[in-house]
């Protein structure tokens, strides 16, 4: 009997081991993070040396890909302003064209009346035209209309009665509009109010005292 009842104790004593066992892989997990943590002075300026250093190689980066940003877009900027001028051009080469056959022609030694050039260089202006309307320039109206400074550059003003003093008179050069910024003033004479006649009766007046 005596024997039965020391089993029962034999297996009783192994089910306490791995329960402390247990306990102390706990307790030392639990420990773990509070160890990784600087706790001195020193460990705690090179934490923050560290986190300055990635801080700093983060700013690096970040000012590299603005200025990369920077360069490409000033080059897309470039890029697109010489394609606009391209076109431009482009569209007045043909203007040109027809210039140089003309010139051509002539240089040749073929007749021609005065009305014929003159209807070779109209439809050249009419090209030249519509080449401007196809980019929004269209002249600025001026001949008969009132002065106005922000469209209208004067270059004289001359007495008449022919118009309302303050009115353009004749109009030198031609303004242009590119959509609605003024491109190039328009260069006017401007209409201003004739001097005042004599009185006849002072006039007959001034001429009898000059008899006596």
């Amino acid at each position: 009997m005596s024997e039965n009842q020391e089993k029962p104790a034999d297996n009783d004593q192994p089910t306490s081991t791995p329960t402390n066992a247990s306990t102390r892989e706990t307790s030392t997990e639990s420990a773990s993070p509070r160890e990784a943590a600087p706790t001195t002075p020193e460990e705690r300026i090179a934490a923050l040396e560290t986190e300055k250093s990635e801080m700093r190689d983060r700013m690096l980066r970040i000012a590299a890909d603005f200025d990369n940003w920077k360069k490409r877009a000033r080059k897309d900027q470039a890029d697109g302003e010489m394609r606009a001028k391209e076109a431009v051009l482009r569209d007045f080469l043909e203007i040109i064209d027809n210039l140089e056959r003309a010139t051509a022609s002539w240089g040749e030694g073929k007749e021609g009346d005065a009305k014929s050039i003159k209807d070779g260089v109209d439809l050249v202006l009419r090209q030249f035209r519509s080449k401007l309307e196809r980019y929004q320039v269209k002249a600025v109206e001026a001949a008969g209309l009132p002065f106005d400074p922000r469209m209208h550059e004067a270059i004289s003003q001359v007495p008449t009665a022919d118009v309302k003093p303050g009115s353009v008179l004749h109009e030198l050069q031609k303004g242009y509009l590119i959509g609605d910024k003024l491109l190039r003033p328009a260069m006017v004479v401007v209409a201003a109010a004739p001097a005042p006649k004599p009185q006849d009766g002072a006039h007959a007046a001034s001429k009898t005292d000059g008899e006596d």
